[in-house]
């Protein structure tokens, strides 16, 4: 039997193809069938029903203990986007005495002087693309002057920032991951999809990087 997918004879699109995470939490339903299935349990006996009935349980704890896991998983992107907001900040006071920052760099540092922690992901992902946006605007200008690039407290927070970068990183992926697991357990048959429906749970939306970072990303660096 010849491959179903052939690398060297199908087609295929020679200027690739770019790919987008879709804005859509699909919910969770049942239909009659399994309303038929546990009433086929308890005709069956006692037993049956009263076996599926704690598989049931069992599973919503699952679901609110997941539930648990995604929002300790996106406090640890939160702690770290905190973070950058202190070290752009304490960057933007140090230059800004030196020479006229960018006004796009002040307005992120006013913005977020207050505190400010992201409700949810889309506030999350527009945080973080307004610091990154920030930090690719402050570092160049920092760079130009080098009795600026040779103070000890912004070199710091440069290798600071290098390195939150690589800690966010790996922490949207451990969210994703559990994003990953819920979306894939929502849809369980019979117990957990049956517990999901009814409590009206959805699947749940991954880290996206903006549109601006996309393109970023495509620039040539070296």
């Amino acid at each position: 039997m010849a491959n179903e997918l052939d690398e060297l004879t199908g087609v295929t699109n020679a200027v690739g193809r770019d790919v987008s995470v879709i804005e859509k939490q699909i919910p969770v339903r049942v239909g009659v069938g399994s309303t038929v299935f546990e009433i086929a349990l308890w005709v069956l006996g006692i037993l049956p029903g009263l076996i599926f009935l704690f598989m049931k349980i069992s599973a919503r704890n699952y679901f609110q203990q997941l539930q648990q896991r995604l929002q300790h998983n996106a406090s640890q992107i939160d702690n770290y986007l905190e973070q950058r907001v202190m070290i752009l900040q304490n960057v933007a006071a140090l230059v800004g005495k030196a020479i006229d920052l960018d006004k796009e760099v002040m307005t992120v540092v006013a913005a977020y002087r207050g505190g400010m922690r992201p409700g949810s992901n889309t506030e999350r992902n527009q945080m973080a693309a307004h610091l990154d946006g920030a930090f690719a605007r402050l570092f160049p200008q920092v760079e130009a002057y080098p009795e600026l690039r040779a103070h000890a407290a912004i070199a710091d927070a440069m290798q600071q920032n290098n390195y939150l970068q690589k800690e966010i990183t790996a922490a949207r992926e451990v969210y994703n991951d559990t994003v990953n697991q819920w979306n894939s357990d929502l849809f369980w048959w019979p117990t957990k999809m049956i517990v999901a429906a009814r409590a009206g749970y959805t699947t749940r939306i991954p880290f996206t990087a903006s549109a601006e970072m996309k393109a970023r990303a495509r620039e040539m660096f070296f």
